[in-house]
């Protein structure tokens, strides 16, 4: 009889190998897959932001002001947050009241009003969120280019996220301060200035976006991202970008709408002229 034979550790030791490559090959198929529907339920739910924040302005007259987050113990919940004082920075306090002068406490640095514009899903503060977790964020414009209007309101009137000022100002004006840059290089903290623009300046009415899945870790953020989270009118869009070095890294999803096309919706549904 012949004597049987088992596998030598060479032979095992190769088939663990393949084992291990067919699993790890599977593994980094199913990784990028679940990348890939969270970047697509996050685009969605963008989008369906855009379109509550213009629903809203439809109902009301207005565009909603951001909602704001300063800290744990001081924030609006979801809800769009006020200066009381007319013009200038909230030195007289915030408040969730709508003004009629539409003085918003954050123009640039809020985050989606999801409790005023009923958007869904929300964190447990009432904050619309992405499909990583990480609140979505808004940024609406502020000031208009006087030149554009028909009749100038007086300076420093806030005419999209105020019913009376909308209506007296609107359609004619454009705005004047969000500029969309396809690369924080060249920019300054009021345009793109050197930097290649998205859209031409004047356009956008408002952005919003999400922060990507490096969102809550700001450490790890690319100087793209910073710009989008520095508190001013500029704002960085361009495809996602792993980045080497860590300074080139952006994977934030930044969708804008034109006022224009607010003007449009509002027009149609016979909110203005």
């Amino acid at each position: 009889m012949n004597a049987s034979r088992g596998f030598s550790l060479t032979e095992l030791a190769v088939v663990f190998a393949i084992v291990a490559l067919l699993i790890g090959g599977a593994m980094m198929t199913l990784s990028a897959q679940i990348e890939q529907r969270n970047y697509d339920e996050t685009q969605h739910r963008l989008n369906a932001a855009a379109d509550a924040l213009i629903a809203f302005a439809i109902v009301n007259g207005k565009l909603p002001c951001p909602a704001r987050y300063t800290n744990a113990a001081s924030n609006s919940a979801g809800q769009e947050s006020y200066c009381v004082a007319a013009t200038g920075t909230c030195a007289g306090g915030e408040t969730l009241t709508v003004q009629t002068h539409g003085n918003c406490s954050n123009f640039y640095d809020g985050y989606v009003p999801a409790k005023s514009v009923g958007v869904t899903p929300t964190d447990s503060s009432g904050f619309a969120i992405d499909a990583w977790g990480n609140r979505l964020r808004f940024a609406i414009a502020r000031d208009f280019y006087s030149s554009s209007c028909t009749t100038a309101p007086p300076a420093n009137t806030r005419i999209w996220t105020s019913q009376a000022n909308l209506k007296t100002y609107g359609v004619s004006c454009k705005p004047d301060d969000l500029d969309i840059c396809v690369t924080s290089t060249g920019t300054n903290a009021t345009s793109c200035n050197s930097a290649t623009r998205v859209v031409t300046s004047r356009t956008a009415g408002f952005v919003v976006f999400s922060t990507g899945k490096n969102g809550a870790n700001t450490s790890t953020y690319g100087t793209d991202e910073s710009e989008n989270t520095d508190s001013d009118p500029v704002f960085v869009s361009h495809p996602h970008s792993p980045g080497d070095p860590a300074s080139a890294y952006y994977d934030d999803i930044l969708i804008f709408v034109p006022m224009g096309m607010i003007y449009s919706k509002l027009i149609s549904a016979g909110v203005l002229p």
